[in-house]
């Protein structure tokens, strides 16, 4: 008889959590490198900090699921992310702290699923946040670390999606788009329905412009696609997208896909977005962006970008690498946690 787990959650065991302890150790060792320290925060947070750091009902990946009831009647959460306790952290205990402030983490996080996707329930994520950079250079800095984070490990396939949340919504607002429908449009975006997005642009405006913003959501490629763009609204949109690109060195800039349909499903983001992407993979292995907002909610004004990496997915991918081109040694892992 096999006794069932829930869905979404996984066993894992020696030879694979070998493996893992080896991918964790690499990320470790790289991200100290580059100056970040490491963090850990509670599993469970305060239900009304979350709430103060603006996480709504329709931002699914980042509302927590897991809520139960402390001895002083206050409701506590799961954490879902890593982006609002560290956030939560920064403001209350980085007070006097000149930015930019660089921390990393390797935690665990809890979300709900939707049955049948094969979403993960509990997840193993590793990432950083740079507090008190703004853009372009933050960001520059957090994608650096993020192609280097996969050079570490050996996934040297893997590509990063760039995108830009504030782009469509500066673009409907140019349009003339209603506040309601464009929160319409934007879930649509969000979630990748394309058929669900031109229903709604062809709703909100008229069948040129509608075709203008459908054309600008589905363009991807390399650094020339800013050079092709097809009105004076888009190429004002993506300003940023361009100053990011004139940041990065070319070794980071090879590894960059830009995506004008890019966002995320959290609300938080405000600027660049990204989504790491890796061969066999179908679906983001990582993700992350800026989010100028959050920390001044919680008490510190600060502009801040991160990433984080699901550590099992990225595992999965490399498990299409050949060992010798893997730069993560097992053994040695195993070793040092003995």
């Amino acid at each position: 008889m096999t006794l069932p787990i829930p869905s979404g959650t996984r066993d894992v065991l020696p030879d694979e959590m070998r493996e893992r302890h080896a991918l964790v150790a690499a990320l470790r060792e790289h991200f100290a490198h580059c100056g970040y320290g490491e963090v850990a925060t509670p599993a469970v947070e305060y239900a009304s900090v979350v709430e103060r750091a603006g996480i709504g009902p329709t931002d699914d990946a980042a509302r927590p699921r897991f809520r139960t009831v402390d001895e002083h009647g206050e409701t506590l959460v799961l954490r879902s992310d890593m982006t609002v306790p560290i956030a939560r952290l920064v403001a209350s205990r980085f007070t006097d702290v000149e930015p930019p402030i660089r921390l990393s983490y390797v935690a665990h996080c809890y979300r709900g699923i939707v049955p049948g996707r094969g979403d993960a329930r509990e997840l193993l994520q590793a990432g950083i946040e740079l507090c008190g950079a703004g853009a372009p250079d933050g960001t520059a800095e957090a994608l650096t670390v993020l192609v280097g984070a996969l050079r570490a490990v050996g996934l040297e396939g893997a590509r990063v999606a760039v995108g830009d949340a504030s782009l469509f919504p500066a673009l409907l607002a140019d349009v003339g788009v209603d506040e309601e429908a464009r929160t319409a449009i934007l879930h649509e975006l969000a979630t990748r329905d394309h058929v669900g997005l031109e229903r709604e642009l062809r709703r909100a405006t008229d069948a040129t412009t509608a075709a203008l913003l459908l054309d600008v959501a589905g363009r991807r490629g390399g650094q020339e696609l800013l050079d092709d763009l097809p009105d004076e609204r888009v190429q004002r949109a993506a300003g940023g997208m361009r100053q990011l690109l004139d940041g990065l060195d070319e070794e980071v800039a090879s590894r960059v896909i830009l995506d004008l349909g890019l966002t995320r499903k959290l609300g938080y983001y405000t600027g660049a977005v990204f989504e790491v992407y890796a061969p066999g993979q179908g679906h983001a292995i990582g993700g992350g962006g800026r989010y100028d907002e959050l920390l001044g909610r919680l008490g510190r004004p600060l502009p801040a970008v991160g990433f984080a990496l699901d550590v099992d997915a990225l595992h999965t991918a490399l498990a299409g690498v050949p060992r010798g081109r893997w730069r993560i040694d097992p053994t040695t892992a195993a070793e040092a946690t003995r």
